[in-house]
């Protein structure tokens, strides 16, 4: 029994030891941070809205755009790895089959900047 426990001591270290990093980066900056909070930093950044607003604010359309637009082709690439990696498995089916797939993602986004979802007037 005893060298199985042994056998699991490298585990038992390693997750010590990342636990150790882990606790001392979250507290670290707690302890030596210098905290002096401006309106600048309290400010909104990126979104365009303050940031103790309305909840049901109106907002464009286009950010919905743009992130299923993202979401699209962050899914294709998801989607590329696994086939490239196992290509050679496939063989011309699988090829053609992705083929088809990048297609259909192709004129769907030709469609999409043709109706001018990616215009920002």
């Amino acid at each position: 029994m005893t060298d199985l426990l042994y056998s699991y001591l490298p585990i038992v270290i390693f997750m010590g030891v990342a636990g150790f990093i882990a606790l001392s980066l979250m507290l670290a900056p707690l302890l030596i941070a210098f905290k002096a909070p401006d309106p600048e930093k309290l400010s909104a950044y990126e979104c365009g809205f303050n940031a103790f607003d309305d909840a049901r604010m109106k907002f464009d359309v286009r950010f919905y755009l743009v992130s299923i637009l993202f979401i699209i082709f962050d899914l294709e690439v998801a989607f590329l790895f696994p086939w490239a990696i196992s290509l050679g498995k496939i063989g011309l089916f699988g090829f053609w089959s992705m083929i088809v797939f990048l297609g259909v993602l192709t004129v769907g986004f030709i469609y999409e900047w043709r109706k001018g979802a990616l215009e920002w007037d």
